[in-house]
């Protein structure tokens, strides 16, 4: 029985992560480290009885169903093996599958306050997370940052010892005093003196229990030097990156760059006002008056970039990895900051509730006019890009090193250019689509791939529906699916890549398609050696692979030295890579290749098109070891 006939009889849909044990010999160990994993990631779902045999699953059903429940929900609540039960009656139900019992578990996503969720009593050996399909005991770092986030006291609330008012850059104070006046010219700080100014924002602080005072984490990331902020016994993980790339030209990588490279101080106030000037650089404004008369200089599309630009400065773990990186496209801005979500996406999208990370930036950045308290940020955001009619705002969530990304698209829902292919594809049967499908095969076109999550996004249908409909469009030969439940994503089928890309243009010249080993696809640059084989036949490539084809769930720090090497000196494509490593595709790209390329290991064969249905990856000359670069490519 295949999992999407599995998900049909349990009428759970593609919202959730799954894990499938055998468990004929009675309620599995491993059991418990999937449940910390799926605890401590986004939740899931456990289905006991169902064995996976050469990526195919079967249905064997437990030996008694109503023993081993019990049996798990005595070891639930039980501190001694797992350090919470976060499981109500309902989240643990016996169902028949083909006249099999099966036991299904259904873990929520814990809150900051609850995790580590860990196994046994000691949560640096015992905490695990998701990464793939997959479970991975946390390192040290990664406990730490959960125990961190958990304390009642913000991150950025921390009296730095040794760190003083000499350690601040005073024309950022000084620029910042004259914001915060233009905004609200009879604000009562405004009458202290500049240690008094910080007091009242949290950049000073006095701790009442010990007698300590002192300049806080905040105070130093919004006002400090660059020395003193990146000094090791501050923030020493501490980088902002400004890219931006509007040229056309593929020698030009960046039309403008701005980093902490020692010709401006790179304090978060001083990154906030140069970003955010460059990101407003080409929008347009439209004639309209305010109530006093004066023109207004700002749109609602300006309030959304301000508010996903302080969002990612205030929501960072500054003491993650990678910094915090903007990148401007010519049809889209993109915002990544070190972290974990303190709430689940789907929250964030329902909006109403506010958890912040550092909440003495925040509130500087409330008093210049950035920022929202309540949860309502992403709703601002959302109403900007819905004004312009625009394709809606992207939250990604990835593990390893933890970071979060908005993708803020600036094309239309349903650009004409998409239309026009499908329809030139399709013909009369473009128009026996309904609107709804319609969309999911643009989102895939413009997007490189659809989920369920994706498409609830458009629309308020029910999970369950969309699946459906999703699925319709896999038996119409529409969309190929890679993957299941909450991984699982949607691309374009075969034909419609062939006839949308530039493979086009190869087909009709007597090349191959876009799957066949395409001599391009391992040649990166015009005048390189095209490989004589498929490179998902070269017997070289596939002894290297060998080790993850022969390990479905390789850890991460095992996999991508393996990736590293396959795409030496050549560009593959996710779907060959997917081949040689015994992958699923969209997976294999949403967990592994994309973080890498974040990270600066590979390089891109479009750059300029993140998504592009025909990506390839090349190792880049500085990954020639391994190392992991915080510069992305």
């Amino acid at each position: 029985m295949d999992t999407s006939a599995i998900l049909a009889a349990l009428s759970l849909g593609e919202e959730k992560d799954w894990e499938f044990k055998a468990a004929r010999g009675g309620l599995p160990g491993s059991v418990w480290d999937t449940y910390s994993a799926m605890a401590n990631t986004d939740g899931g779902v456990i289905v006991l009885g169902v064995a996976q045999k050469d990526g195919r699953f079967a249905v064997e059903g437990v030996p008694d169903a109503l023993k081993m429940k019990q049996d798990f929900w005595n070891l639930a609540n039980n501190r001694g093996k797992v350090s919470i039960n976060l499981l109500s009656n309902d989240d643990v139900t016996i169902e028949t599958i083909d006249g099999q019992s099966v036991i299904v578990v259904r873990i929520p996503r814990a809150t900051r306050r609850q995790r580590p969720v860990y196994v046994g009593q000691n949560p640096i050996e015992g905490t695990f997370r998701r990464y793939q399909e997959g479970d991975y005991r946390c390192s040290h770092d990664e406990v730490g940052r959960m125990l961190a986030d958990q304390a009642e006291d913000p991150a950025d609330g921390e009296i730095l010892e040794h760190f003083g008012m000499d350690d601040l850059d005073p024309e950022s104070l000084n620029q910042y005093r004259n914001r915060f006046s233009a905004r609200a010219p009879a604000h009562p700080w405004l009458a202290l003196d500049g240690r008094g100014l910080l007091e009242k924002l949290g950049g000073w602080r006095t701790d009442r229990p010990t007698g300590q005072h002192g300049l806080t984490v905040a105070g130093l990331l919004m006002f400090g030097k660059d020395e003193a902020i990146r000094d090791h016994s501050a923030i020493p993980q501490y980088h902002v990156d400004y890219r931006e790339r509007l040229s056309d030209d593929p020698e030009v990588r960046w039309t403008d760059r701005l980093t902490g490279d020692g010709t401006w101080t790179a304090n978060l106030f001083q990154f906030y006002q140069r970003v955010l000037s460059r990101l407003f650089a080409d929008l347009k404004v439209p004639f309209q008056l305010r109530p006093d008369m004066f023109r207004k200089d700002e749109t609602i599309v300006h309030e959304a970039i301000r508010e996903a630009l302080v969002n990612a400065l205030i929501h960072a773990d500054y003491r993650g990895k990678g910094g915090i990186v903007i990148e401007k496209y010519r049809d889209r801005i993109t915002l990544s900051n070190p972290g974990s979500l303190l709430l689940p996406v789907e929250q964030l999208f329902r909006g109403g509730i506010s958890e912040c990370r550092n909440k003495s930036l925040q509130l500087m950045f409330q008093q210049i006019g950035g920022g929202e308290k309540a949860g309502s940020g992403i709703d601002k955001i959302r109403q900007g890009w819905a004004s312009q009619k625009w394709r809606l705002p992207l939250i990604r969530e990835t593990t390893r090193p933890e970071r979060v990304s908005v993708v803020l698209p600036m094309v239309s829902l349903l650009p004409p250019a998409s239309l026009d292919k499908l329809h030139r594809l399709l013909g009369a049967k473009f128009g026996g689509l309904g609107p709804e499908e319609v969309q999911a095969l643009v989102t895939a076109d413009v997007e490189g791939e659809v989920t369920n999550f994706r498409l609830r996004q458009f629309s308020d249908r029910h999970t369950t529906d969309i699946t459906k409909l999703l699925q319709t469009l896999v038996s119409k030969g529409l969309l190929d699916k890679d993957g299941y439940g909450r991984a699982a994503t949607y691309q374009l089928a075969g034909p419609l890549v062939a006839f949308i890309t530039p493979a086009t243009a190869e087909a009709r010249s007597g090349h191959r398609g876009p799957n066949s080993g395409h001599k391009t696809e391992g040649s990166g640059h015009k005048g390189e050696e095209a490989p004589a084989i498929d490179p998902e036949h070269d017997p070289a490539l596939l002894a290297i692979a060998e080790p993850a084809r022969l390990s479905p769930r390789l850890k991460p720090d095992e996999m991508r030295p393996i990736v590293l090497r396959l795409c030496e000196d050549r560009y593959l494509t996710f779907r060959q890579l997917a081949t040689l490593l015994g992958r699923e595709p969209g997976g294999l790209q949403r967990w592994t290749l994309r973080p890498m390329a974040q990270e600066g290991q590979l390089r891109l064969k479009y750059p300029e098109t993140p998504n592009h249905p025909r990506q390839a990856y090349r190792s880049s000359p500085r990954s020639a070891d391994g190392g992991v670069s915080g510069e992305a490519s």
